[in-house]
């Protein structure tokens, strides 16, 4: 079960999941988005049906010409987050990397929950399963029950599942993907690319073993999603060339996203939470 008790230390905490949008209209309008404040951006000519506030009087009495003041408004995103739930998740010498990564998906959900924000919780593997977004602390609850159900399985096809959710975003929205990012490197740049218009974070979280590789001697490898078994000897110099190719991998996932704007985390499965949260909503 998907321990929640860290979710009352978020509370020191604060989501910031709004974008800067260029209007022409103030007072209460009614929209789809909420107002965050209001700036004046620059003027326009005033055309017929425009509203009567936005009218500079200063500039009309310079001029005796209606021009209309346009606002940038801080709008709310949409947050969107993908956890991996691919076989390879379902490993960690504690916690899981599929637990670390369903409490770092709740605790944003929680935190979108406080700031009455839209959510979206989606899982993937060679399928993708999505929640419709909604506000509200039952939806939290949804969430939890839905990942505590959630039996990790086969290989994520990562590439086709981004394809697929980019459809979703009909607007500029927050997409945080959690996952161990242990796919082929082109496959990653290729599906970060697709969110380069929105706020992306992307998380890897790795157990500490896999980082490590504290490994030598006669042993029996398996692969945790085709379960293939090889039996090598691990030698000081294959430790070494492994940590080196572990290391440019995720240094390339890092790159990467910065290239599309986006930001990198990585946490061991044994970063406490309120750490991990910190790092990434104070970056």
């Amino acid at each position: 079960m998907i321990d929640v008790d860290f979710l009352s230390q978020l509370k020191k905490f604060s989501l910031i999941v709004n974008k800067r949008v260029t209007s022409s209209f103030v007072g209460e309008k009614k929209s789809e988005y909420t107002g965050r404040g209001l700036v004046i951006n620059d003027f326009r000519q005033y055309v017929p049906g425009d509203d009567f506030r936005t009218i500079d009087w200063k500039i009309y009495a310079r001029t005796d010409e209606l021009f209309v003041k346009r606002f940038e408004e801080e709008r709310s995103l949409t947050l969107h987050v993908l956890i991996d739930v691919s076989k390879s998740m379902d490993y960690g010498t504690g916690k899981t990397k599929f637990e670390f990564a369903s409490m770092l998906g709740l605790g944003f959900a929680y935190l979108s929950m406080r700031e009455n924000e839209k959510f979206q919780l989606s899982t993937f593997s060679d399928d993708l399963v999505t929640l419709r977004a909604k506000r509200g602390r039952s939806q939290v609850m949804g969430f939890l029950d839905h990942l505590n159900k959630v039996k990790c399985h086969n290989i994520a096809d990562f590439s086709s599942m981004m394809k697929r959710y980019k459809k979703f975003l009909k607007s500029k929205s927050m997409v945080i993907i959690i996952s161990d990012f242990l796919f082929d490197l082109e496959e990653i740049k290729k599906s970060l690319y697709l969110f380069k218009d929105h706020e992306l974070k992307v998380i890897q979280v790795l157990d500490r073993s896999e980082s490590d590789f504290n490994v030598e001697g006669s042993v029996v490898l398996e692969d945790s999603e085709t379960h293939k078994k090889i039996e090598t000897y691990i030698s000081a110099k294959l430790r070494k060339e492994y940590r080196e190719r572990l290391y440019d991998h995720i240094m390339s996932i890092q790159e990467e996203c910065k290239r599309v704007g986006g930001k990198f985390y990585l946490f061991s499965t044994e970063e406490p939470l309120f750490n991990a949260f910190y790092r990434i909503l104070h970056s």
